[in-house]
């Protein structure tokens, strides 16, 4: 029985951004057309945006989300936040239909065929609107990482849907002039990497700096990436000349050390609050986290990347790219690649 609400990485493109997200999207244009290229993406799949609004209908929650919202004033900050808190609770009471649950326990299984039993899972928020689809909704909404089991799972899946409503999203919309009712909460379901045992970073398919084209450079510091992302960390960095790089003379022109006196883990047991940041020891900042080999996946990874948006797009377009590395099996995937339209 083909499957309502659920789609794979290897069913979705890049233009499915108003069915599944940005983060979908991405995900299932990496996995569907670069992963016979050698570019490693961790499979997974999208819980659609119909489903967001099929999980309201049955529940009858739109009036009561109405009655929290309408009128909202987004400057005053208490009444933001109460608002904010009944609306997440509406979303959140609102019991998941069991044809959806079936399909998405239905999925989770596929993957455990995969991966094995003791595979855990990264269950993260991909908003979209329908109408405006070039729309970013970044970082709004909820992350929980190494979930495993049904139970955990599913209860993930209801906070994802509840945080479309937090209170930095909501007042994201009124400032934006978008309407809170025309946005849908898609769900990304993958398998985690387990780069709080490794490494991961950000990179780019130009130097950031200079804007210039030729260079991979990327940043490398140790456990999960938020801290990387958010900037909160100061991390490796390296550079390689791509010219060269493709004509089989790789080399990193440039290594600079970063300090990394902190990275984030998993704290184990709690679906609400998954990962801490813990101090790195002295060996681990004096030390780079990536060795060559790893350098020129990355860079290989990169231009593979780049190339394939370009030509998708008809027009270079440098790439923004997330990356982690499991310590468990050793390998380094793609978790995330953006286009930097604006350079």
């Amino acid at each position: 029985m083909t499957a309502k609400y659920i789609r794979f990485f290897n069913e979705i493109r890049i233009e499915d951004v108003p069915l599944v997200g940005g983060k979908n999207a991405s995900l299932g244009e990496m996995y569907r057309q670069l992963t016979p290229q050698g570019v490693k993406v961790p499979n997974g799949f999208a819980i659609t945006g119909d489903a967001y609004h099929y999980l309201l209908d049955q529940a009858g929650a739109w009036s009561k989300l109405h009655e929290a919202l309408d009128g909202l004033d987004p400057d005053n900050v208490r009444d933001l936040a109460k608002r904010g808190a009944k609306a997440r609770e509406i979303v959140y009471s609102a019991p998941l239909p069991e044809d959806l649950q079936t399909e998405i326990l239905a999925a989770y299984a596929q993957l455990r065929q995969e991966y094995g039993d003791t595979l855990s899972l990264a269950v993260r928020s991909s908003a979209t609107a329908e109408d405006l689809p070039t729309a970013s909704f970044a970082g709004q909404q909820d992350t929980y990482l190494n979930i495993s089991g049904e139970a955990a799972l599913l209860d993930a899946c209801r906070r994802c849907f509840a945080s479309l409503f937090t209170d930095r999203a909501i007042h994201y919309r009124v400032d934006q002039g978008f309407d809170h009712f025309k946005v849908a909460l898609s769900i990304v379901i993958m398998k985690m990497v387990r780069s709080d045992l490794a490494t991961s970073g950000v990179m780019f398919s130009l130097d950031t700096e200079t804007g210039f084209r030729d260079a991979v450079f990327i940043t490398a510091s140790w456990g999960l990436g938020e801290n990387v992302v958010q900037g909160t960390v100061n991390p490796d960095e390296y550079y390689v000349f791509k010219p060269a790089f493709q004509k089989g003379k790789k080399a990193v022109l440039r290594r600079v050390l970063g300090s990394k006196k902190i990275k984030m883990i998993y704290t184990e047991g709690d679906t609400r609050h998954g990962t801490r940041n813990v101090p790195t020891h002295l060996d681990e900042q004096e030390r780079f986290c990536l060795k060559d080999e790893d350098i020129f996946i990355l860079a290989d990874y990169a231009i593979k990347i780049e190339n394939h948006y370009s030509q998708k797009m008809g027009e270079s377009r440098p790439m923004d790219m997330e990356w982690a590395k499991d310590g468990l099996d050793g390998a380094i995937y793609m978790v995330q690649a953006l286009s930097l339209i604006h350079i």
